[in-house]
């Protein structure tokens, strides 16, 4: 229950930033999707179950906010989660290399999704214009706010994960 109360307060506080104080710290328009980093953070530390619950719930609120269609945002975010999920097998909390490069790949997924889905239907095909100005300062952007963030959402996993694993000796 712990978890859950965290984990959903955690979906709403990144979603504030990210459309509060990032929005003022934006560059050019283009602003961090922290959104991501959240979904695939929790998804390769937690499993697909995790990833998958977590996108879903981030990608409503995008979609609830912001989004044109219901449901689009927040089946975007659970293939990220799911799929960034799949590598909690090699997860090590030590090393932020294999973090680092799982959120460069998702956010550039969901950068050429949004175009393919969002405006290449509507006949407007300037990809490179597209991917120069608007996925890879995204993808650059969100990177470097990954190192900010990811030993943050980090340490509070483990937080939660200590306090688990304290009530569950209290059981034994």
């Amino acid at each position: 229950m712990k978890r859950k109360i965290v984990v959903g307060l955690l979906i709403f506080v990144c979603f504030l930033l990210q459309c509060t104080v990032f929005h003022a710290l934006s560059f050019g328009n283009i602003v961090p999707n922290l959104m991501i980093i959240l979904t695939a953070s929790f998804g390769f530390m937690r499993g697909e179950k995790s990833g998958l619950l977590i996108g879903f719930f981030s990608g409503l609120f995008i979609d609830i906010f912001f989004g044109e269609v219901l449901g689009f945002y927040a089946l975007l975010y659970m293939y990220i989660g799911y799929t960034n999920g799949k590598f909690n097998r090699i997860f090590y909390p030590e090393d932020i290399k294999l973090p680092m490069a799982l959120i460069v790949i998702s956010d550039l997924f969901y950068g050429f999704t949004c175009y393919v889905l969002l405006f290449l239907m509507r006949t407007k095909f300037n990809i490179g214009y597209y991917f120069v100005h608007i996925i890879l300062p995204e993808t650059v952007y969100t990177t470097f706010i990954t190192i900010i963030f990811y030993p943050a959402i980090l340490w509070i996993n483990r937080r939660l994960e200590d306090s688990e694993q304290r009530s569950a000796k209290k059981f034994v």
